[in-house]
């Protein structure tokens, strides 16, 4: 199907202005087009950007498309901004790990895992955006459930958590005296 320079122009201005995914559904109901003409005309679009070598690229992210820069021109936007997510401490990429692949999971779940108190690094990731509440278990003091969020679909480029390595990835074998298999 050829679109209109109008149509390509008005849905890569929602991209841009969307600040997080849109999915196909949204964006063929605003542009008043099917979600098999929307796939097809955001797949010209990417097209277009590979082909041009432009700054800005259209991303599978989240359950849905959103314009980014590219990432091997991050150098130029870091002169222009310093990056707002500052990076995460150790026991905040475990506790989140953790989240992760167990979720949803609770805060004394993953300090049985961890084997020290979580409750800073769980706090930082909600801060941060990157986890949230998502309901409670069911038996004694009904502990809150943690999960991932969309923030943290987008900061780690997945596009759904099916995209996560294998935990069996992670396993570390050494013969090192001191270091169990």
């Amino acid at each position: 199907m050829l679109f209109e320079d109008k149509i390509l122009a008005a849905v890569e201005c929602l991209l841009f202005v969307a600040g997080e995914p849109l999915n196909l559904e949204r964006i063929a109901q605003i542009v008043e087009i099917s979600q098999e003409d929307a796939r097809e005309l955001l797949n010209t679009l990417m097209h277009q950007y590979r082909e041009q070598n432009r700054g800005m690229q259209i991303v599978e992210v989240a359950g849905g498309y959103q314009l980014t820069t590219r990432s091997d021109l991050a150098v130029y936007i870091e002169r222009l901004y310093k990056p707002q997510f500052q990076s995460l401490s150790h026991a905040a990429l475990e506790t989140l790990a953790i989240i992760a692949y167990r979720q949803p999971t609770t805060r004394g779940e993953i300090e049985v895992i961890r084997g020290v108190q979580s409750d800073r690094a769980v706090t930082t990731l909600l801060d941060k955006g990157l986890i949230r509440e998502v309901g409670r278990k069911e038996g004694p003091g009904r502990p809150v459930l943690f999960g991932t969020t969309n923030q943290f679909l987008r900061h780690f480029g997945l596009k759904g958590l099916e995209e996560l390595p294998p935990p069996e990835q992670f396993i570390i074998e050494s013969n090192e005296p001191g270091i169990e298999d």
